[in-house]
C-alpha cells in the first residue's frame, strides 16, 4: 500500500477511535478502548493490520504520519467535517479523474511558494472582483458533479476538440 493511502487509512482509523461523529443511535463511546470494542472483528483486524504496516515503516515516515495526526486532532470539528466531505467527493471521482487531479496537484506543488501564493492571490482577486463569475463557477461545479462518469468524459472530449481548433 502506498504511504498516502496508508496515511489516509490511519487518519480515518484514528478519527474513528478519537470520536468521529457517530451515525448510530447507540450512546457514543467515550474512550478509544470503548470505540475499539464496538468495532466488528473485521474492522479490528484491519486496524491491527494498518498498525503492523505503520510499525514496519521507516521512523521518518512514522514521524510524518504522527505529525499529521496531531494536526488532525487540533482542527476544529467544522474543518474536520469539511475535510471528510472533500474525501467523500474525491471517492466519487473515477480513477482517471483522480489521476488527473493528482497530476494537477503535483504540478502546483512544483511551483515555488511565491508562485503558488501569487496564483492563489490572483484567483481570489478575480473571484472577488467578479462575483457573478464565482457564482457561475460554483454552479458549473455543481452541474459537473451531477454528471455521470460517461457524461464527464464526453464533455472532456468536446473541450479537447475545441482546443485543437
Amino acid at each position: 500500500m502506498r504511504a498516502g493511502n496508508l496515511a489516509a487509512a490511519l487518519v480515518l482509523g484514528v478519527a474513528l477511535l478519537t470520536g468521529a461523529p457517530a451515525r448510530a443511535q447507540a450512546p457514543t463511546p467515550r474512550t478509544a478502548a470503548e470505540r475499539f470494542e464496538q468495532m466488528t472483528p473485521e474492522q479490528k483486524e484491519a486496524l491491527r493490520a494498518k498498525l503492523r504496516e505503520f510499525k514496519a515503516m521507516p521512523p521518518a515516515e512514522q514521524a510524518r504520519i504522527r505529525a499529521n495526526l496531531r494536526r488532525w486532532r487540533q482542527l476544529p470539528p467544522e474543518e474536520r467535517e469539511r475535510i471528510r466531505a472533500n474525501l467523500r467527493e474525491l471517492e466519487r471521482l473515477t480513477p482517471a479523474e483522480r489521476q488527473a487531479l493528482r497530476e494537477r496537484a503535483r504540478d502546483l506543488r512544483k511551483l515555488d511558494p511565491a508562485q503558488r501564493a501569487e496564483l492563489r492571490q490572483r484567483m481570489r482577486r478575480y473571484l472577488k472582483e467578479n462575483p457573478e463569475r464565482r457564482e457561475q463557477m460554483l454552479e458549473n461545479l455543481r452541474r459537473w458533479r451531477r454528471l455521470s462518469p460517461e457524461q464527464r468524459q464526453e464533455v472532456r472530449e468536446r473541450l479537447r476538440e475545441r482546443r485543437r481548433r
